[in-house]
């Protein structure tokens, strides 16, 4: 094997699903068990003001593989499928000789096959469900341990499905799905020690109903916990089906969701210390993400289908050991600028759309000559999006799109509406002072248009002398074939 081929150097990208920006022991979360993750951060370069583009697992994935914003890509609700021509991250890897994987859950909503989206081996949700079951026979778990139900979301009442009764997967740690996903991407690594790999693992939690083992079931107490605060002003946006939650069920939901991450954690630390044992990790650019936040609670919410701050301020964390500094990057930041730093920094061409900037400048110490001055976050299943900058996020909505998600409230089509936060008063999100700052909403619903117009598909058939919200809303609609 050529020695440029040998050394060119890899790719590890480990993903959460549903990981919110602050549970995280690095980010000064006292209660979080991140030893793995805050070692990652400490060796590299932690991101803390880092958003993803759609707070919904399905756009969010498929934007930043894309390195395209969601309604660019074609994805915007939850079971749209990525069409099978669209570039991605891992084909210029597969076109420069990498041997590309994937394990893991990734939303691709098609069944795994070797190739799909430029990767070369293939085991996605249906596949390594399948190995998993066929490789891994549970072992019996004792009687007198609880074990959660089958999950059953919004057929079964919200606490239950939310595991508010901090209830363990009935498996051992030995025998969990997580766990089988990270020692199949050690294998992998262990196969492709000696050929240029880009590897992503994909994992499942902490998503609900927050998995974790039958060893891990005592790791939090639900008393340590106190559930957010929800005010009157919230009473117009909280989900039905969360209305029915007491506080003890809050506490337990929420113990459980941390337990997730402990042992989300535990197995982000068999792939890296695979890495490390190999020897490989001065040589792996490891980049570490979710793909979308969470609300614990937050305004009466514990899902993420919302523009809140904790359900959509995500971790990224890069690491590569002797290539980049070490530190804390505070600017704002987009998912969809992962893809054109990792290729950047793999020294390979840009994708042929991209709407992200390369982090690069970041990384080796500097910033960026323009950095960003807003970020974007659109969830077009409501017909939904907002902009945020250092001080203020407006969030905008043409209310008439009565969504499929389960997430129903009082009103589900109210019209349109808007709502300006003032970040740096008020960081909860509690007061809309839009009637105060007429020429900030206006301002902001310019850089929303704007992002819209420099990227959707169609915008050239974009209707001549609608007002801006009536463009807006032109913009906002799901069109996934």
């Amino acid at each position: 094997m050529p020695a440029e081929r040998r050394h060119r150097p890899n790719l590890l990208f480990l993903l959460a699903d549903d990981h919110a920006g602050h549970v995280l022991g690095a980010e000064g979360d006292r209660l979080a068990r991140t030893p793995n993750l805050d070692r990652l951060a400490r060796e590299g370069v932690r991101f803390a003001r880092h958003y993803c583009n759609s707070p919904v697992s399905t756009p969010s994935r498929q934007s930043f593989l894309t390195g395209q914003m969601p309604h660019s890509a074609g994805v915007t609700v939850l079971r749209t499928a990525l069409e099978e021509g669209k570039p991605t991250l891992a084909r210029p890897l597969r076109a420069a000789g990498y041997r590309t994987a994937v394990f893991g859950k990734m939303h691709f909503n098609r069944p795994a096959a070797p190739g799909l989206h430029g990767f070369d081996v293939v085991m996605t949700e249906d596949a390594v469900r399948k190995a998993w079951q066929a490789e891994v026979p549970p072992r019996s778990v004792p009687p007198e341990i609880r074990t959660k139900p089958p999950w059953r979301p919004f057929k079964d009442p919200a606490r239950i499905w939310l595991n508010a009764d901090k209830l363990p997967y009935p498996r051992y740690d030995e025998d969990m799905l997580g766990t089988y996903i990270a020692r199949r991407a050690a294998r992998f690594l262990e196969e492709s020690k000696d050929t240029p790999f880009a590897l992503w693992v994909s994992f499942h939690e902490p998503h609900s109903p927050f998995d974790f083992p039958v060893e891990d079931r005592d790791l939090f107490d639900p008393a340590r916990f106190t559930p957010p605060r929800v005010g009157p002003e919230d009473a117009w946006q909280i989900p039905l089906i969360f209305r029915e939650l007491t506080d003890q069920d809050k506490r337990g939901i929420i113990a459980a969701y941390y337990t997730s991450v402990a042992f989300l954690d535990r197995n982000i630390g068999v792939v890296l210390d695979k890495l490390r044992e190999l020897a490989l990790d001065r040589n792996t650019l490891v980049i570490y993400m979710a793909d979308n936040g969470y609300c614990l609670g937050h305004h009466g919410r514990f899902e993420k289908h919302c523009s809140y701050e904790p359900a959509i301020r995500i971790p990224l964390i890069v690491s590569w050991p002797g290539r980049i500094r070490r530190g804390v990057v505070r600017d704002l930041t987009e998912a969809v600028d992962v893809a054109p730093t990792a290729l950047d920094l793999l020294s390979l061409e840009p994708l042929p759309v991209q709407h992200g900037r390369s982090l690069r400048p970041y990384l080796e110490g500097g910033r960026p000559a323009r950095r960003r001055d807003h970020i974007f976050s659109e969830y077009l299943e409501n017909e939904e999006a907002c902009v945020r900058t250092e001080r203020f996020k407006l969030v905008f909505c043409s209310g008439r799109r009565e969504r499929q998600d389960g997430y129903k409230t009082d009103n589900p089509t109210p019209g349109r509406w808007m709502r300006l936060y003032n970040l740096e008063e008020d960081p909860g999100e509690f007061h809309d002072v839009s009637r105060g700052h007429p020429e900030v909403v206006e301002r902001l619903m310019g850089l929303m248009l704007e992002r819209f117009r420099q990227t959707h598909p169609e915008a050239r058939r974009e209707p001549g002398g609608l007002s801006v919200p009536e463009a807006l809303e032109f913009y906002l609609r799901p069109r996934d074939a």
